[in-house]
């Protein structure tokens, strides 16, 4: 816990970004996938680092422990010199089972659930056309997150949430 809390206190280094990584069946960059199996993460990851922040030098990766977010899955999915590039350039961070009450990326993934996709959407094109709406509001209204719990804090952490019934699945 304290790993994953020591992270989120870091100075912000634009250099060094602090990625969170979650498994819902869409994201807040907005692209949502059918499935989430080792190869989509891996795909993930690569348009992480190749194309969202391809210049910095390293990005910090907090996620939980599935069994896809394996640096092996890199392997699987590329050649060994190109899977050996982009694990040199993650820090990863797993959250402790039982975590997601410290958990950014499942907190905040849970906001367009609770504001546009209430209801199931069939249809992937269709949901992409919702999750991409309401990434333009929240990106207008530059919303960001405050977090007050620290290494501190940690000797009496809060109750866990109440549990979700939620399906997850990111990429």
């Amino acid at each position: 816990m304290e790993d994953v809390l020591d992270v989120y206190v870091r100075p912000y280094d634009p250099g060094v970004p602090v990625v969170c990584m979650d498994e819902k069946p869409y994201q807040l960059r907005v692209n949502a996938r059918r499935q989430r199996t080792r190869l989509d993460w891996a795909e993930e990851v690569d348009q992480l680092l190749t194309c969202d922040y391809p210049d910095a030098k390293k990005v910090v990766l907090v996620m939980d422990n599935l069994n896809t977010h394996t640096i092996g899955s890199l392997y699987e999915r590329f050649e060994p010199t190109k899977a050996h590039k982009l694990a040199a350039r993650l820090e990863i961070h797993h959250t402790p089972k039982h975590g997601s009450w410290l958990y950014i990326a499942e907190i905040e993934l849970a906001a367009p659930t609770r504001q546009r996709l209430d209801r199931r959407i069939a249809d992937l094109d269709i949901l992409n056309d919702e999750l991409a709406a309401w990434q333009q509001t929240t990106n207008h209204d530059q919303r960001q997150v405050n977090w007050h719990f620290t290494t501190s804090d940690a000797p009496n952490p809060p109750p866990p949430p109440i549990p979700r019934t939620l399906a997850a699945t990111l990429y």
